[in-house]
C-alpha cells in the first residue's frame, strides 16, 4: 500500500463579477464572498515530518487570491476575455497555486495540488482538478 497525505486549507476573498451572455440576473454586476479550499497531496514526508507546511499552502493561495480580492473580475486578466464563472475562477486559482507549490524545489516530485473547491455561496460550489 502506498502512503498518501492529503492536506486542505480554507481561505476567502471578496470580488464582483458580471457573467457575459448569461440569461438572468447574474448578467448584471454583483459580488460574492468566495470561500476557497485548496487540497494538496504528498507521497511522503519531509525531514521535519511534514507533507508540506500549511503556511506554505496558505501563502501560495493568498498570493493568487490577492490578485482577485476586492476587484471587479471582468477587468483583470484572464477574465477580461474569459467569462468569470465560478468554474473558470476555480481553474485560475488551481493553476496559480499549483505553479507556486510545484516550483518550490523542496516540493518537486513529492507534493501536488489535487483540487480547488470554490464556494460562490454557502450552498453552491465547484471543484476543479486536473488529476484523475
Amino acid at each position: 500500500m502506498t502512503a498518501s497525505y492529503k492536506l486542505k486549507i480554507v481561505t476567502d476573498f471578496a470580488a464582483a463579477h458580471t457573467l457575459r451572455s448569461y440569461p438572468g440576473n447574474c448578467s448584471r454586476m454583483h459580488g460574492h464572498n468566495w470561500k476557497v479550499e485548496v487540497s494538496v497531496v504528498a507521497s511522503h514526508l519531509n525531514d521535519v515530518g511534514m507533507a508540506i507546511d500549511f503556511k506554505e499552502i496558505k501563502r501560495a493561495t493568498k498570493t493568487i487570491t490577492n490578485e482577485l480580492d476586492h476587484r471587479y473580475l471582468n477587468d483583470i486578466k484572464p477574465f477580461d476575455l474569459e467569462n468569470p464563472t465560478a468554474e473558470n475562477i476555480a481553474a485560475f486559482i488551481y493553476r496559480g497555486v499549483s505553479e507556486i507549490i510545484t516550483n518550490n524545489p523542496a516540493n518537486q516530485g513529492r507534493v501536488a495540488v489535487v483540487a480547488v473547491t470554490l464556494w460562490e455561496t454557502e450552498r453552491a460550489c465547484v471543484t476543479y482538478s486536473e488529476q484523475q
